[in-house]
């Protein structure tokens, strides 16, 4: 049987960009019908590119499947809006702060008129604060976060983390917090930001800092409370290697024909092995030089040492792993990516592919009760677009 805990709940989803679509995504991959109210000119992130999947940004595939789109002009159809929050019970939005309070759609309007309704603003910096005003994406917020001050090279200049980490993870929490206030019977009004999602992901950095003052800096692959944990050389490539214990680190200087390192004062401890980290990385890096990634991977692997190849994009995508858990789903004349989890040994399926852009306005427009001279006046004005 599929597992759609929300099948029957509706979703009304005014977010763009990646955050809020990631959310509603995965509420729709749950059984919701996640209404996506987008703009006449649609979401920009269909349009974000290349890459492009047909017509559509890939960004935009990734994270708005099993959506039904109704193209509205949020300022001349409020009332449309309305009629559809009256049939709702999730109303999602990520509008610039304090827009949705000046077309009147704010959480104290909607939930004075359905108190039931769960309301969830997705923001930059939150609801409060000097900054809250402010506009925000993810490599904003990575820079004013702190994730950029400690990415890249030891002594080089921050990076950006390559992925759309704290959109991503700010849509999770934003779903997280939709199914606990659903599970309490609704009524609740949410606030997540991705202010608040990049805190999350310094937490022991932050705490480190506030605790003794330390400022982190960047450490290029390696992790600054254990040692070693990071990228070392091979012949052919990087490798991944993980020893968080004295006796990983014995099973892995064993492994790699070094078992002197695991009695050298300098590395007795973790905390030993942190604080003469180049030492041991000069030693072990020349070790793993001699020899090629595959080879050492199968003696780590066989010694029970925690280790992984650095692989490229296109390497994960043709990995044998990426088919075997089955988290590909083909829809339409697309593929993406399914949710991160399965139940029962299923993994949740979405619906449909990423809408066109007003591929269902008529349907959800009848569905709230307009009649096909309504629609098409309101067509005519461009108060809607139709596909």
């Amino acid at each position: 049987m599929p597992f759609t805990p929300l099948a029957g709940t509706r979703v009304v989803d005014v977010t763009t960009s990646y955050a809020g679509p990631t959310c509603t995504q995965l509420l729709g991959a749950l059984g919701a019908d996640v209404v996506k109210v987008e703009a006449p000119s649609g979401d920009e992130a269909r349009f974000w590119g290349p890459p492009f999947a047909g017509e559509l940004g890939t960004l935009f595939v990734a994270v708005n499947s099993g959506k039904r789109s109704l193209a509205l002009d949020l300022r001349r159809g409020r009332d449309v809006l309305l009629r559809l929050v009256d049939g709702a019970d999730v109303f999602v939005q990520s509008l610039r702060p304090g827009l949705a309070e000046e077309l009147g759609f704010g959480p104290n309007e909607l939930r004075a008129r359905k108190p039931a309704l769960v309301y969830c603003t997705i923001s930059s910096y939150g609801r409060v604060g000097p900054k809250s005003g402010l506009p925000g994406y993810d490599p904003l917020l990575q820079a004013a976060g702190g994730l950029i001050s400690v990415t890249g090279e030891p002594g080089g200049d921050g990076v950006r983390i390559g992925v759309s980490l704290i959109d991503h993870a700010t849509g999770m929490y934003a779903a997280f917090a939709i199914l606990a206030a659903l599970t309490e019977g609704g009524g609740h009004t949410l606030d997540v930001s991705l202010w608040e999602t990049a805190l999350s992901f310094v937490s022991y950095h932050l705490i480190g800092n506030l605790e003794t003052g330390a400022v982190p800096s960047p450490q290029g692959t390696a992790f600054h409370a254990i040692a070693p944990y990071q990228v070392f050389p091979t012949a052919d490539g990087g490798l991944m290697i993980t020893a968080a214990n004295d006796g990983l680190f014995r099973r892995l200087v064993e492994a790699i024909g070094l078992p002197g390192l695991a009695d050298d004062p300098r590395f007795a401890t973790n905390p030993d092995r942190v604080r003469n980290r180049p030492e041991l990385a000069e030693a072990l890096s020349a070790r793993l030089r001699e020899d090629t990634r595959a080879a050492w991977l199968e003696k780590l692997t066989a010694a029970r040492v925690p280790a992984a190849p650095v692989q490229d994009i296109g390497e994960v995508a043709a990995d044998p792993q990426l088919e075997a858990v089955g988290i590909l789903q083909r829809l339409g004349p697309f593929t993406t990516l399914g949710p991160a989890f399965s139940v029962d040994g299923e993994r949740p399926q979405y619906a449909s592919p990423p809408p066109s852009l007003g591929e269902h306005s008529e349907a959800i427009l009848r569905e709230a009760g307009y009649s096909a001279e309504d629609i098409s006046a309101m067509a005519a004005e461009g108060i809607i677009r139709t596909a």
